[in-house]
C-alpha cells in the first residue's frame, strides 16, 4: 500500500518533445489564446454596454463568451508555461482543478449550446410567441441549470477519480489531465469508474445533441419553406456556420470520450482530435455566432466612432 502514496505530481508529455518546435507551439498556442480571451471578452463587453442587445439571443451568447474564456484559460496557460519552460510538471491538486474545470466547463457548453438552438427555434419557428416563452425568468432559469448540470454531472466523478491511488508511473501522454489517461495511471481496477464515466458522457452528450439536432432539423424546415430565394440563403449561412460549430464540438467530444475507452491505443490520435476540441470553437464562436451580426457590428462600430471621435 506505501506504493499508493507516492505519486505527487504527474509529468505532461505535451503535443511534442522536438526542442525545435517548442517555440513555434507556444506561439501558436499564445495567439490562440489571446484572440480566444479578447474575442470573447469583446462580446461580453458589447453585449452589456447597448440595451438593444439586451435580448435573450445576446444574454446566452454573453454566457457562452464567459464560458469560453474559462474553458480555455483551464488549458491554455499551464500548457504555455510547460511548453515555455520545458518544466512539464503539474500538482496533484493542480490536476484535480484542472480536470474539474475542464470537464465541468465542457459539460456546461453542451447544455448551453441546447438552451442556444432551442432559442433560435423559438424565434424562428413560433415568433409571435418567442416573448412570452423566452422571458426574462425562463432565460435566467435555463442558464442557471446548464451551468449548475454542469457542476453536478462532473464534481462526483472528479472526487472519485482523485481519491483512487496513483502509483506510478506518473507521466500523462496528453497536455492536460484528460480523463483515459489518468485513468491508465491508478493501481486498481478502474472498471466502475469506466462505467460511471462513459454513463456520464452519454447522458450529457446524447441528451443535449438530441435537443440541439431537433431544434435545427425544425429550424432548416422552416428555413425550406421561406419563399424569398435571398432570404432563405442568408439564413442557410448563418445556419450552416452554427452547425459545422456544433458539429465540431459534438463529434471531438464523442470520439474521445464515448467511442474511445481506456488504452494506449490511439493516443496520439486523441490528442489531435482534443486539440481541435479546444482550440477551434473557442476561437470561431465569437466571429460565427455574434461578430458576423449586423446589429452586433453596428452596435461595435457606433461605439468604436464615439471612442475615437
Amino acid at each position: 500500500m506505501a506504493n499508493h502514496t507516492t505519486v505527487t505530481e504527474f509529468v505532461l508529455l505535451g503535443l511534442s518533445d522536438a526542442c525545435e518546435l517548442q517555440m513555434l507551439i507556444f506561439l501558436g498556442f499564445l495567439l490562440t489564446y489571446l484572440l480566444t480571451v479578447l474575442g470573447n471578452f469583446l462580446i461580453v463587453v458589447i453585449t452589456l454596454m447597448d440595451r438593444r442587445l439586451h435580448t435573450p439571443m445576446y444574454y446566452f451568447l454573453r454566457n457562452f463568451a464567459v464560458l469560453e474564456i474559462w474553458f480555455s484559460s483551464a488549458i491554455f496557460p499551464k500548457m504555455l508555461t510547460n511548453t515555455l519552460t520545458g518544466y512539464k510538471t503539474i500538482s496533484l491538486p493542480g490536476c484535480f482543478v484542472q480536470f474539474f474545470l475542464y470537464f465541468s466547463l465542457g459539460t456546461t457548453e453542451f447544455f448551453l449550446l441546447a438552451v442556444m438552438s432551442f432559442d433560435r427555434y423559438v424565434a424562428i419557428c413560433n415568433p409571435l410567441h418567442y416573448v412570452s416563452i423566452m422571458s426574462k425568468r425562463v432565460c435566467v432559469q435555463l442558464v442557471l441549470c446548464s451551468w449548475m448540470a454542469g457542476f453536478l454531472l462532473i464534481v462526483i466523478p472528479a472526487f472519485i477519480t482523485f481519491q483512487q491511488p496513483f502509483c506510478g508511473p506518473n507521466v500523462i501522454n496528453h497536455f492536460f489531465c484528460d480523463n483515459f489517461p489518468l485513468l491508465e495511471l491508478i493501481c486498481v481496477d478502474t472498471s466502475l469508474l469506466e462505467l460511471l464515466s462513459f454513463i456520464v458522457a452519454n447522458f450529457s452528450l446524447l441528451s443535449t445533441l438530441f435537443v440541439t439536432a431537433t431544434c435545427y432539423g425544425h429550424i432548416l424546415h422552416t428555413i425550406l419553406r421561406i419563399p424569398s430565394a435571398t432570404e432563405r440563403q442568408k439564413a442557410f449561412s448563418v445556419c450552416s456556420s452554427h452547425i459545422i460549430v456544433v458539429s465540431l464540438t459534438y463529434g471531438s467530444c464523442i470520439f474521445m470520450y464515448i467511442r474511445s475507452g481506456k488504452g494506449s491505443q490511439g493516443e496520439d490520435r486523441n490528442k489531435v482530435v482534443a486539440l481541435l476540441n479546444t482550440v477551434v470553437p473557442p476561437v470561431l464562436n465569437p466571429f460565427i455566432y455574434t461578430l458576423r451580426n449586423k446589429q452586433v457590428k453596428q452596435v461595435f462600430s457606433e461605439k468604436m466612432n464615439k471612442l475615437l471621435s
